[in-house]
């Protein structure tokens, strides 16, 4: 039987103190009964966030404004926050704490499950395999996302992650394999015109009907942000290990989190850590992002994609720093590209896919995509090189092969890199695209590619080849190159298409 309390001993920002409790948990929730100015009764849910003996620290959800020590009725529930589950799920809105804000009414569930999760047997989980396409070229090529991997995206404040973010809940598919596909979108700390602007954008192309949306307001109580991604990746466990979905859980942004459970620890009086944060802040962030996986017996998945902004570009900050030992790689936005008008800025030599040699290949996406991603990374590298030498002694006294470089480098970014918001490469176009920017540079220097790769791309090496040719300008005659155009760029003359 739920016991029930009159009044309370101590007010502290967002947090009560009730002395003299017994038969309390940890975690559990809180409901908390007041009488208005204007004499409505009013209910304020709680949870527990520390006990002491018979001393009970709760976490009031929409904050203790106009709460007073007495006339308050305190009942403890006997049971941990619960999250209302359904497949009706998918197509809704919902905030920070699950509830429906879309005016489509109530969710009508077919489960409740804790907010917090339960372990996964590490003897349980499946090794991730094969891969879910973005239909951007820098990633799927390059950094390609795994199903059942967490795979963060490392940004900067005021750079264009909100956009990518957008672009790639619109564009995600599964790869080859057949199975039901659906996103969990969480967004955390956003101001309102960022949360129109998602949600816009899911209505007007159609993909918010396999979405759920879990929005909290930067206007939002801080204890309602610490609970969103908890939510959200309840919902994602459900719809992939009860109702056999693969599911891909976007998260934005990490770094609102952080700092919403940096506050939060000060309020409760603990020792900070690095730069003011809970010294358990990598516990904390394992616990979302160990979520994440495959589990033997169970028909679905479910893949994380994680994006923070980086504190004045610092990636080691403790936010991106932790994140980066509990994850399976990162994607790194450049700051410099994004200035130059390169969309999405993908910096791609910092960036990295661990589990990304094991979902790529023959039986996943095409036998020569390990070859081209080696290649365009090798030759990418180089580039740095060859413009670092050209600011010390000019770019007329660089070898012809140096040349080449900056001539590959330049296309690179803005063929390959550079992408509109709307397009969609599937992986053959993405790979095709990387041969042809290849088949700018002599051919010594395709030296991750075996010859009977070259040759079945370029023909049989003769040992007399001609220099190689711009293949993003039509070949001399009138003659279009020989690979096959990339239908989203307009390789002529005129550069990309608009």
């Amino acid at each position: 039987m739920a016991m029930e309390y009159l009044g309370l001993d101590e007010i502290n920002g967002p947090l009560v103190v009730l002395d003299g409790v017994s038969g309390v948990a940890n975690e559990e929730m809180v409901q908390l009964r007041t009488r208005t100015a204007d004499g409505r009764d009013e209910m304020r849910l709680g949870r527990v966030v520390t006990l002491e003996g018979d001393r009970a620290v709760i976490q009031v959800f929409a904050g203790t404004t106009g709460l007073g020590l007495d006339k308050v009725n305190t009942r403890f529930t006997g049971k941990p926050m619960m999250l209302p589950l359904a497949e009706e799920l998918l197509g809704r809105i919902c905030n920070g704490a699950g509830e429906p804000i879309d005016g489509l009414g109530p969710l009508y569930s077919e489960e409740m499950r804790d907010v917090n999760g339960s372990p996964i047997n590490p003897v349980s989980r499946t090794y991730p395999r094969n891969y879910i396409r973005t239909g951007i070229s820098s990633i799927d090529t390059l950094i390609t996302l795994i199903r059942g991997q967490k795979l963060p995206i490392f940004s900067g404040s005021g750079m264009s992650h909100n956009r990518l973010a957008a672009q790639i809940v619109r564009q995600a598919r599964l790869g080859n394999e057949v199975g039901g596909f659906a996103i969990v979108f969480c967004a955390m700390g956003v101001t309102k015109d960022v949360a129109d602007y998602f949600r816009r954008s899911f209505e007007e192309s159609g993909a918010l009907s396999r979405v759920v949306m879990f929005l909290n307001l930067s206007s939002d109580p801080i204890v309602e942000r610490t609970l969103t991604p908890r939510c959200a990746l309840t919902a994602a466990e459900y719809l992939a290990f009860e109702k056999g979905l693969h599911i891909l859980v976007v998260m934005t942004d990490m770094t609102s989190y952080a700092e919403a459970l940096r506050e939060f620890s000060s309020s409760r009086g603990e020792i900070p850590g690095r730069k003011g944060y809970p010294g358990y802040l990598y516990s904390d962030l394992a616990s979302l992002y160990e979520r994440a996986g495959v589990i033997k017996g169970k028909p679905g998945s479910v893949t994380q994609l994680p994006i923070l902004t980086m504190p004045n570009d610092d990636i080691t900050h403790p936010v991106p720093d932790l994140t980066g030992y509990i994850t399976e790689g990162q994607i790194v936005l450049d700051r410099f590209l994004d200035q130059t008008g390169i969309y999405p800025p993908v910096s791609v030599l910092p960036s990295l896919s661990r589990l990304m040699k094991d979902g790529i290949g023959e039986g996943y996406t095409r036998t020569d995509h390990q070859d081209v991603a080696n290649q365009l990374f090798a030759s990418y590298a180089k580039v740095s090189d060859a413009r670092g030498l050209a600011n010390v002694i000019g770019e007329e006294e660089l070898s012809p092969t140096d040349r080449q470089y900056l001539e590959f480098g330049k296309a690179f970014e803005q063929h390959f890199l550079k992408q509109g918001q709307d397009v969609d490469r599937t992986i053959d176009e993405s790979l095709d695209l990387g041969w042809r920017l290849l088949g700018i540079l002599p051919r010594t220097e395709l030296d991750r590619l075996d010859e009977k790769l070259l040759d079945e791309k370029f023909g049989p090496a003769t040992g007399n080849e001609p220099p190689p040719q711009n293949i993003l300008t039509p070949l001399p005659g009138g003659k279009a190159p020989k690979p096959k155009p990339d239908p989203h760029i307009d390789m002529g003359p005129e550069g990309p298409a608009t």
